[in-house]
């Protein structure tokens, strides 16, 4: 056996064999229930259009239209070397079915959307993976592309009306923030960092670590590559808290969720203070795995996608952009001002690791990582950790600094989890939880006055900003154009701190932590003058969360 990893293939199950070794016999067989006859992927238990059980398998065409693609430029697999194509074929039988594939046999400068394409298949010990070739004859215009299942514009029809009119929103309070130190490769233990930025949040909010009654983190316990402290139980321990209630998991409201979680658990009476915490390491583990002191997780995988080298959300980020790209005109200029923006935000703020200027050349002339996402489209790999205290908003009168308010949450999920099968001109999970939010709340766009949007791309920010209703679905391209509008003094300052793209990637907990800051007034060099209402939004593509705060001074 090649030592080494090796190329991760699926994992076969009694659910998933019969896609994963069909190409045996050179056809392509896709789950079907047999009540409705809809096709379904990936496989389920039932049938999520009529719920029915009754579940077989057709074998199809194979034939399909290049729904998306990207050229992968920066990463690599054993066996599958830069640069290849990602892509999302829809199959003609049924464009609900996106398969995330590679394209093969082809330069992929002459690959576009819409394109026929037709399956092959690459054995790899027990698996047949189903690849696409570009179909040797081609229809004279360009397929009609797959449909978003939910139109962008059409996500407030499926937002839930509030349970009651009390909301929980209106019993909390933000009171303190802490963060530890910010740098390249700390190699600094990570739950080292997690304790610098608690024990400052307590601090700033004029508590002792007697009064925390609850804790909360993201992702939580796990092996998850630099990207958490452990989870509850390490801090735990090293603080000695005894929490009344606690929380840590990654299927929450993104990466900032944990604060989400803990405002329920205050305003239902389970704990009076919580300490919410979120970690990376992610710049110190990355080294330490090349220079062979940890060795990464490795063997068989559950993904539709990673078999296939797409390995990084980017990927998939990459597909969202090319098509906002195609159906509204936006450009990787577009893009750049995002990128423009937070770099000249982070020359103001200490902390950021980025802070030399940087220019559109600069910008547009950078490695490519995965088409059309460039260097500068990417979040900058970082460690540090973020701590925030939420309060019983009784409590504030006696703490240290004037609190922030919460005015509204969006958390719903109105369209499809799985990355690959869910909106593809935007990034998913942001547009159902942006129009939950304001169904929350009387405020409206127009009340905002500083924007802390999850940028762990450039495409994430966009696709933010359309939701949030700062400017129409399909308007980025004109309202981003030259910055001005989202610059400290413009019309809705965006990411004040540099961002994810500049300041590092704290994973939303610094978004978060920079909103309370301007609402406080504190922002030094970045302060927005007069900032008093302020959004705040934490991941996507994973279930996202975003908040609408205020100040309380």
């Amino acid at each position: 056996m090649p030592d080494g990893p090796q190329r991760p293939l699926p994992q076969l199950t009694a659910a998933n064999e019969f896609y994963w070794t069909s190409g045996a016999d050179g056809v392509l067989r896709i789950q079907e229930c047999t009540s409705c006859d809809s096709l379904l992927h990936p496989p389920q238990p039932v049938c999520r259009y009529c719920h029915g059980t009754e579940l077989g398998h057709r074998v199809v065409s194979g034939r399909g239209t290049l729904a998306g693609f990207t050229v992968n430029h920066r990463f690599a697999l054993p066996g599958l070397n830069p640069p290849y194509v990602v892509a999302q074929v829809a199959l003609v039988e049924d464009p609900r079915i996106r398969l995330t594939t590679n394209i093969i046999d082809c330069d992929p400068e002459d690959l576009y959307l819409g394109m026929s394409v037709e399956v092959d298949f690459e054995q790899l010990s027990d698996v047949w993976l189903p690849v696409f070739r570009p179909a040797a004859e081609q229809p004279a215009e360009p397929a009609r592309l797959p449909d978003d299942e939910i139109p962008p514009t059409e996500f407030a029809r499926h937002v839930r009306p509030m349970v009651t009119s009390e909301k929980f929103e209106e019993k909390v309070a933000l009171t303190g923030v802490g963060m530890s130190r910010i740098g390249r490769r700390l190699m600094a233990p990570p739950l080292s960092l997690t304790i610098e930025a608690c024990q400052d949040a307590v601090a700033d909010a004029g508590l002792t670590m007697a009064d925390i009654d609850g804790i909360a983190t993201y992702p939580g316990g796990g092996n998850v590559g630099g990207f958490g402290e452990g989870g509850v139980t390490p801090v735990e321990a090293a603080l000695g808290i005894r929490p009344t209630w606690h929380n840590g998991g990654i299927e929450t409201f993104g990466p900032g969720g944990s604060v989400i979680a803990a405002m329920t658990a205050v305003a239902s009476g389970l704990a009076r203070h919580v300490l919410c915490y979120r970690t990376v390491w992610e710049a110190t583990y990355n080294e330490l795995v090349k220079s062979g002191r940890i060795t990464p997780p490795s063997g068989r995988t559950a993904s539709w996608m990673v078999p296939f080298g797409a390995t990084s959300a980017a990927h998939t980020l990459a597909q969202n952009a090319q098509r906002h790209f195609h159906r509204y005109g936006t450009t990787r200029e577009t893009l750049g001002w995002i990128a423009l923006n937070q770099r000249a935000n982070a020359a103001l703020n200490p902390s950021a690791v980025y802070r030399d200027p940087m220019t559109m050349d600069d910008y547009l002339s950078a490695r490519p990582i995965t088409t059309p996402l460039g260097l500068y489209d990417c979040d900058v790999p970082c460690d540090g950790a973020v701590a925030v205290i939420v309060s019983a908003v009784d409590t504030v009168g006696d703490l240290a600094h004037p609190p922030v308010l919460v005015e509204a949450v969006g958390t719903q999920i109105i369209e499809r989890m799985d990355w690959d099968q869910s909106t593809l001109t935007h990034e998913p999970q942001v547009l159902g939880q942006a129009a939950h939010l304001w169904s929350r709340t009387s405020l409206t766009p127009d009340d905002v006055d500083v924007a802390e949007l999850y940028d762990g791309f450039t495409v994430n920010c966009l696709s933010w900003i359309e939701a949030l209703g700062f400017c129409g679905i399909g308007e980025a391209k004109d309202f981003l154009d030259g910055g001005k509008n989202i610059a400290l003094e413009g019309q809705i300052p965006i990411n004040t701190h540099g961002g994810q793209l500049s300041h590092g990637r704290t994973h939303g907990m610094g978004l978060l932590h920079e909103a309370i800051i301007q609402l406080r007034g504190d922002g030094g060099d970045r302060q927005v003058a007069d900032a008093r209402v302020g959004v705040v939004s934490s991941g996507g593509l994973t279930p996202s969360g975003v908040l609408l705060l205020r100040s309380g001074a």
